[in-house]
C-alpha cells in the first residue's frame, strides 16, 4: 500500500506531526501510522508504549480533539496507528491551519484559508456579509433589468416584482440582517469591483497564442457583463459562414450562439470570485476558448462533471437569481445543452480541461466550414467577420475626427468604448491605408483626415 489520501507513515514520532493529524481532522479523516517506513516496512517502536499515552494527551491539549491511537505488532515490532475522524468544524495547530490534500499537508493561507473556514461554517463565498454598503448604493437599473427578465421568465411572483427592492433582496436571500451579501454587490450595484477585485470579463482576439491582436474588458453588475459580452462576441469577434437560400442570404456562425451563452453563464456563476482574476475568453480564428478560476465540488472528478450530475454551483446565491430571471436553469443540466447545441451545429463538443486552477472550455469549429467561411471573408462575410468590425471602428474615428480633430486616442476610445490600444490599432490601420495623417508632434499633434471611408 502507498500513502494516499487517508495514510501517513512516519518511522517515529515528533511533536510536528500533530499538523498531520490536523490536516487529517480537517479534510477527510485518515489514519497516521508512526513506526513503518516510506515503502510501508514495520521498523517498530521502542517506546510505543510510553506514546501510547502521550499522544493522545498532546492531541487533546493542542488540537482540542480526541483521537484513537492503537498499539500493533508485526514480526515483533511494534507501531502505532493513530486514527483520525473528519471534523465538521476546523481544527487549528497553534494558530495554523492544515489541510490533508492527496499525499501531502498543506498549510491553508489567504483565499484558500477563507474558503476553508466558510465551507466548514456551512457558508459559501457569495453568501458572507458585506460591511459599509447599503441598499441605497445600489442601481436602480440593476433592479429594473432585473424586474424585467424575472417578469418575462415567470419565476418570481408579481408581488413580489412589484413590491420595494428591499423585500427583493430579502425574497433573493441577497439580505443579512442589516447587512447585503457578497452577491449583491456583483449582481445589483455597478462598479462591484470596488469590493471585489477582478470582477469583470477579458476578451481578447488572438492571432497565435502569443500575438494578441486587440482585447476589451466587461465592467458593470453581472446582468450587464453577460449581456455585452455576448453582444460584444457575435458582433465584433466572431466570423459567420455565410450560404444562400434561393436569393437569400442566410449567415450563421462558426459556434452555436446557445452554447457559447451557456459556457458563459456557466463562468459567470460557477466561478471563484475570491481569486481577484476576471473570466477570460480567448477568440482565435478557429476556436474560442473559455477560462474561469475555480474548483470542483468535493469529491467530484471531470469525468461526473461531463456525466448526468445535481446541480451544485459554485456560487448558490448567484445561481438563484440568474434562475430567477431566466438565465438558467436549476439542474445541473448546462454541459449536457452545451454538448447537444455543438451536435446541431455540427462541430464537436468542447473539450473541457479542469488545469490551471479553473475550467477551460474550447470550441473548435467544423473545419469544412471554417475554410469556406476564410476563402470568403473579404466578400461575402464582410458584416460580420472581426474585419468588418475594424472597418464599423474606422468609419466612426473619421467621422469623430472630421468633426473634432483634437480628440486624444484616449478620448477616441472613451467615445468608442473600446480600448485605447484598439483604437491605436486602428488609427495605424487607417495611417497606413492614406486616411488620416499625423500633424505635429506626438504629445501635442492631432490626425487630419484625408479621405473618408
Amino acid at each position: 500500500m502507498n500513502e494516499h489520501q487517508t495514510i501517513e507513515w512516519k518511522e517515529v514520532w515528533r511533536d510536528e506531526y500533530l499538523k498531520w493529524i490536523c490536516g487529517f481532522a480537517n479534510a477527510q479523516g485518515g489514519t497516521l501510522i508512526i513506526g513503518k517506513d516510506d515503502n510501508g516496512n514495520t521498523t517498530g517502536l521502542p517506546n510505543a508504549r510510553k506514546l501510547l499515552e502521550d499522544i493522545p494527551n498532546k492531541v487533546r491539549d493542542i488540537l482540542g480533539i480526541v483521537v484513537d491511537v492503537n498499539l500493533h505488532t508485526e514480526n515483533q515490532r511494534d507501531y502505532l496507528a493513530i486514527v483520525v475522524e473528519a471534523h465538521p468544524y476546523p481544527v487549528s495547530y497553534k494558530g495554523e491551519y492544515h489541510y490533508r490534500s492527496g499525499s501531502t499537508k498543506q498549510e491553508l493561507k489567504g483565499a484558500a484559508l477563507d474558503a476553508f473556514l466558510l465551507k466548514k461554517h456551512g457558508v459559501r463565498w457569495d453568501a458572507v456579509p458585506v460591511p459599509n454598503i447599503s441598499l441605497k448604493d445600489c442601481s436602480p437599473t440593476a433592479f429594473q433589468l432585473f424586474r424585467t427578465k424575472a417578469t418575462k421568465s415567470g419565476r418570481m411572483s408579481d408581488d413580489v416584482l412589484h413590491d420595494n427592492n428591499e423585500s427583493l433582496l430579502e425574497n433573493l436571500q441577497l439580505h443579512d440582517g442589516r447587512y447585503l451579501k457578497r452577491a449583491t454587490t456583483l449582481l445589483f450595484y455597478d462598479k462591484p469591483e470596488k469590493y471585489v477585485s477582478g470582477a469583470t470579463i477579458k476578451l481578447g482576439f488572438f492571432i497565435t497564442d502569443d500575438e494578441l491582436r486587440f482585447q476589451d474588458e466587461i465592467h458593470g453588475n453581472l446582468f450587464q457583463q453577460v449581456d455585452q459580452t455576448l453582444d460584444t462576441l457575435f458582433t465584433k469577434y466572431l466570423k459567420a459562414h455565410i450560404s444562400y437560400e434561393g436569393i437569400q442570404r442566410v449567415e450563421r456562425f462558426l459556434f452555436p450562439p446557445l452554447a457559447l451563452r451557456e459556457a458563459l453563464l456557466n463562468a459567470v456563476v460557477h466561478k471563484d470570485y475570491s481569486s481577484g482574476i476576471p473570466i477570460q475568453i480567448s477568440v482565435y480564428e478557429d476556436r474560442i476558448v473559455f477560462w474561469n478560476y475555480g474548483q470542483l465540488p468535493e469529491h467530484w472528478t471531470l469525468e461526473r462533471l461531463l456525466g448526468k450530475h445535481p446541480s451544485n454551483p459554485f456560487n448558490p446565491l448567484i445561481a438563484n437569481t440568474f434562475f430567477r430571471c431566466g438565465y438558467i436553469e436549476s439542474w445541473g443540466r448546462g454541459i449536457e445543452k452545451i454538448n447537444r447545441e455543438c451536435e446541431k451545429w455540427g462541430i464537436p463538443s468542447p473539450e473541457y480541461d479542469y488545469g490551471m486552477s479553473g475550467l477551460m472550455l474550447t470550441f473548435r469549429a467544423n473545419p469544412a466550414q471554417l475554410a469556406e467561411s476564410l476563402g470568403k471573408t473579404s466578400v461575402e462575410t464582410k458584416e460580420n467577420t472581426q474585419e468588418s468590425a475594424q472597418e464599423s471602428a474606422q468609419e466612426k474615428i473619421i467621422r469623430l475626427l472630421n468633426n473634432e480633430p483634437q480628440l486624444t486616442r484616449h478620448q477616441l476610445a472613451q467615445r468608442l468604448s473600446l480600448t485605447p490600444d484598439s483604437v491605436k490599432h486602428h488609427l495605424q490601420k487607417l495611417k497606413a491605408a492614406g486616411r488620416i495623417e499625423h500633424v505635429g508632434s506626438t504629445k501635442a499633434g492631432y490626425w487630419r483626415v484625408l479621405k473618408e471611408v
